[in-house]
């Protein structure tokens, strides 16, 4: 189902740091042509379908043209162009995006380089791309932002509109957590990112790290990529880009294509062709695959004279030093190895620096018998699935580096390791002398795949995600209760005759304390819950992570029913007897615990707490950066152990408990209450903990969450006295309907 955008006022806005055109001064002339590169190439064509409106750098552009760039640009290109001075172009793009950010988010943290003017730039940039949105943008208006260039202007656009979509794709590696925090303002950018209501990764391994992250940096925590952050859901999943598969599997029909291609065979007859294409990039592997090239003729001699390794390079940020160096080694290596293995008649590496047009890239592909694409680290790749489009005939081999996002789809291909020449040497040997029947079926599965999962297919999943988390959001938005819908709660509760009160304790009827033995009930909380508990036909129960013993010693003389650890043991009113309510085997304390301990002697002043069914570790009286911190290590170390023990963990206030499996507070009302007829249902709760048990309630129930945070509860309140005053207003209305019907009773 295709993304909906057929509302004549509903328009998807792409926001990247370059348009899909290029805009050319050439004596005082503008010229225009369409861009090349991987994004500008795939939704080039995709956005207009969707009426759309690209934003982006124009490049360089004289301030007397500009006018004239803009006007062309809307009425041919359906593009905005976002202006920036040279000075935050070449300290935002050349600086912070491209000498900061590329390295790092490509974990090569030894080329990163940490600039606080650059930073400034890189901030003031985002800002334009913001005021050029706000510009063109509609009330209806989708937004869709790309890439590492962008990564604070989810949230600048998030701050101006608060109720707009906005998806967020990566184009490059998410690095690990302990890389990212080498930048200095890696907080800002985890929080820019988290603008966005929908974040895009290429494969799970860059997702994982997000979100790993975003735990660590900022104490959010995901259900299957899907975070809560502050009011709103924030969903990050993978959507592996695809290509235009027609476009290049149909190429070798063309007559110009098919000419080349003769004339590329018939130049390397009666050599066979290895190719490798790539720009010019550290992060490329292009020396380690030119030393791969060098052990493999040292080893395997078969190939002289037998093959011709045709390296194309695509000019890239020459001006840049580090650059400037990668391409004299290049040069270098190629002149070695041509020098050491070539003869007169043939010379092993054919070398081409510059960008090749889609016809002569194409027929390349066609002819040759190898594609090598041997990154150190990349995103995704496109250039391996190019190769494989236009083999039409099913032959050819593609020798392709794990490190490559793409590998992760592509598992019929020979994977390497970028990192070991003989690795390569030996996989492009493998590759030359595999039989065709074996290269028809890694090729055929490679092709189905790529065929079905096209660039448009890539783009329209994407949009349907971002409008499914949209709604997802809405459904989970915080949402005060209002006077009006107080009131009809307070008259549902009146006029009820059979009343279930959920109640969690901690945070949620009395304020946190440092020690949890120090949050004893108020004698107004208590009065409070007696009164209520005293109302006929009214079932009163607390349900809380607090243990048997605390529990009974505090509220065990009141009229209420009990549920401790979450509902792992419960007591009924009027009984003095508690209950198990699910037989748990807890022998997996005995490998939980030792961790646990660890981190308490780390962290000065956390503690253990142990129950029952269930192990906490408390850091509510520890300092705060090293508690969030060390509880997020907590958390990615329990996590790893949750599919091996029959265990599940819940990061909750200042505290990370562990618990055997089946206990939960939703769990409970599922097993124990759901199959009561209930006229009224109230369940009050203020985190984690209490959200399964939101879900698992009828939709009439009145469901609210105590705290400003999104949650699956219908309504928010702001603090627990909120929560106390509206037990007390319920506790005033019920007497007052009981006296009415008392006097109505008399005669």
């Amino acid at each position: 189902m295709p993304y909906n955008h057929t509302a004549k006022d509903h328009r998807l806005l792409v926001v990247a740091n370059r348009l899909p055109v290029t805009v050319e001064e050439r004596d005082s002339e503008l010229r225009f042509s369409p861009s090349t590169g991987g994004l500008a190439t795939g939704l080039g064509a995709f956005y207009r379908d969707y009426r759309g409106l690209w934003v982006g750098w124009p490049g360089s552009i004289h301030p007397a043209h500009r006018e004239a760039v803009e006007g062309k640009l809307a009425s041919e290109w359906a593009c905005h162009p976002v202006f920036l001075p040279e000075r935050v172009v070449e300290e935002y793009y050349e600086g912070f995006a491209n000498k900061t950010l590329w390295p790092l988010f490509h974990s090569m943290s030894m080329y990163a380089k940490y600039s606080a003017r650059e930073w400034e730039a890189y901030k003031e940039a985002n800002a334009r791309f913001c005021e050029a949105v706000l510009d063109v943008v509609g009330p209806n208006d989708s937004l869709w932002v790309h890439d590492y260039q962008l990564l604070l202007l989810p949230q600048y656009l998030r701050n101006a509109l608060p109720n707009t979509p906005i998806g967020f794709f990566l184009h490059i590696p998410f690095p690990p957590y302990e890389v990212l925090r080498l930048l200095p303002w890696h907080r800002e950018i985890m929080e820019g990112l988290l603008g966005a209501d929908l974040i895009g990764f290429h494969t799970y391994e860059y997702m994982q790290a997000f979100l790993g992250s975003v735990r660590r940096l900022l104490g959010y925590d995901n259900d299957l990529g899907r975070i809560i952050a502050r009011d709103r859901v924030v969903l990050a999943d993978v959507f592996p880009m695809g290509i235009d598969f027609l476009k290049f599997s149909r190429a070798i029909a063309r007559p110009e294509v098919e000419a080349q291609v003769e004339r590329i065979k018939a130049e390397a007859s009666p050599c066979r062709i290895v190719l490798a294409v790539s720009r010019l990039d550290y992060t490329k592997g292009i020396p380690e695959y030119l030393e791969a090239i060098d052990d493999l003729l040292d080893r395997f001699r078969v190939w002289h004279k037998k093959v011709i390794f045709v390296l194309v390079v695509a000019p890239s940020r020459e001006r840049v030093e580090r650059y400037g160096h990668l391409k004299r080694e290049i040069d270098e290596l190629v002149g070695r190895i041509n020098s050491k293995h070539g003869t007169v008649e043939w010379t092993p590496v054919r070398y081409l620096y510059r960008s090749l047009g889609f016809e002569e890239l194409s027929a390349l592909y066609a002819s040759a018998a190898v594609a090598a694409i041997t990154p150190l680290r990349d995103g995704m790749n496109l250039t391996a699935k190019e190769y494989i489009a236009t083999r039409g005939d099913g032959t050819g081999v593609l020798v392709l580096s794990d490190t490559a996002g793409t590998a992760k789809e592509l598992t019929e291909a020979i994977i390497v390791n970028p990192n070991s020449k003989e690795d390569v040497a030996e996989a492009l040997h493998q590759a030359l002398t595999m039989p065709e029947e074996e290269q028809r079926r890694r090729m055929v599965s490679m092709r189905s795949r790529l065929e079905r999962h096209t660039v448009r297919h890539w783009a329209e999943r994407f949009l349907q995600t971002l409008r499914h988390v949209v709604s997802l959001s809405q459904e989970l938005s915080v949402r005060l209760l209002a006077a009006e819908e107080k009131s009809t709660l307070l008259d549902h509760y009146a006029q009820a005759s059979q009343r279930l009160v959920l109640l969690d304790y901690d945070g949620t009827l009395t304020d946190f304390a440092e020690h949890p033995l120090e949050a004893r009930p108020s004698p107004q909380v208590l009065r409070l819950l007696q009164g209520l508990a005293a109302q006929p036909g009214t079932e009163v129960m607390l349900l809380s992570g607090r243990d048997r013993k605390t529990f009974n010693r505090w509220f065990g003389h009141l009229d209420l029913t009990l549920g401790s650890e979450h509902g792992g043991w419960m007591k009924k009113r009027r009984s003095h007897r508690w209950e198990a309510t699910v037989k748990a085997d807890t022998r997996w304390k005995s490998r939980v615990r030792p961790i646990l301990e660890l981190f308490t002697e780390r962290v000065p002043g956390s503690f253990i707490e142990e129950k029952a069914l269930s192990l906490a570790w408390h850091f509510r009286k520890a300092e705060v950066a090293s508690g969030d911190e060390a509880a997020r290590e907590l958390l990615d170390a329990l996590t790893n152990l949750t599919a091996n023990l029959p265990i599940h963990v819940l990061p909750g206030n200042k505290v990370v408990e562990v618990l055997s499996s089946g206990i939960g507070k939703g769990a409970f009302y599922t097993h124990h209450l759901a199959r009561r007829r209930w006229d009224f249902i109230l369940a009050l709760g203020d985190d984690w903990t209490d959200e399964s048990l939101f879900s698992a309630l009828p939709a009439t129930a009145y469901s609210i969450r105590v705290g400003l945070a999104a949650s699956a509860a219908r309504f928010n309140l702001r603090s627990s006295q909120e929560a106390l005053a509206l037990l007390a207003e319920m506790a005033s209305r019920s007497s007052a309907s009981l006296s009415e019907k008392d006097n109505r009773s008399e005669p």
